[in-house]
């Protein structure tokens, strides 16, 4: 008896990469490993299959002529896009990581890479994402002068609605939900991303200064997301 497994939809996949013959071998990968999985040129084509049919995640070249991957990014961040990112590169200097993450990544892979790699980063991002969403307990709350609603993953402040990605609106999550208690590294990866997340405490901080710059009236001198030498962070504000 062949047992089927109910409501059960595979994970949806775009793969963005120049080089066609890279686009037909990841396609025909991570279709095999589960994923439905779409291929696509650059970032025009991109915005197409956005429109048509929204990704679970993105797999996203850095190197490609034109609009690269890291404007591409940018831009998708800048439009409200919270879908996760992988970005691939063939460049293996540890700023490129740096400058991916800073322009709203979630995760990022050096070439050449094993498949099964991808695969791997690919299941922990989506992992994160909806683990992210099913820790957070209240629908909708207000700390300090944002408004967190955790079903819309959206942010307001005075009214104003701002733009976060997927993994900055968890790390906002976790430091708004635990307001006034300051909070590790670590701490922060384990209530943000989960416990098997691969990410570094640069990683981390990297983050907290995008978010910074998108919530905060100054980033240089923060009233919200404070640091607390040799412990991490703290959201000075009160949770009502």
């Amino acid at each position: 008896m062949i047992l089927r497994l109910m409501n059960t939809k595979p994970h949806r996949i775009i793969v963005v990469d120049d080089d066609p013959e890279l686009r037909a071998l990841l396609k025909r990968f991570l279709t095999e490993h589960g994923f439905e999985t779409r291929a696509v040129d650059g970032g025009a084509a991109l915005e197409r299959e956005l429109t048509r049919n929204p990704p679970d995640a993105i797999v996203l070249d850095l190197m490609m002529p034109g609009e690269d991957g890291l404007a591409v990014c940018r831009r998708l961040r800048a439009q409200g896009t919270l879908t996760p990112i992988v970005m691939l590169t063939a460049r293996g200097d540890p700023i490129d990581r740096i400058v991916g993450l800073e322009t709203g990544a979630d995760d990022y892979l050096g070439k050449p890479f094993e498949p099964r790699e991808l695969v791997a980063r690919l299941n922990a991002v989506l992992r994160r994402t909806r683990s992210a969403g099913q820790r957070m307990t209240e629908p909708e709350f207000r700390v300090g002068p944002l408004e967190i609603n955790m079903a819309e993953m959206s942010v307001r402040k005075s009214g104003e609605e701002i733009k976060l990605s997927g993994r900055e609106f968890a790390l906002l999550a976790a430091l708004a939900q635990s307001a006034g208690h300051p909070l590790t590294r670590a701490q922060l990866i384990d209530r943000a991303f989960g416990r098997d997340a691969e990410v570094s405490d640069r990683a981390i901080d990297v983050q907290i200064t995008r978010l910074r710059r998108a919530i905060e009236d100054r980033s240089d001198a923060p009233d919200l997301i404070k640091t607390v030498r040799g412990i991490g962070y703290v959201f000075a504000a009160r949770h009502d």
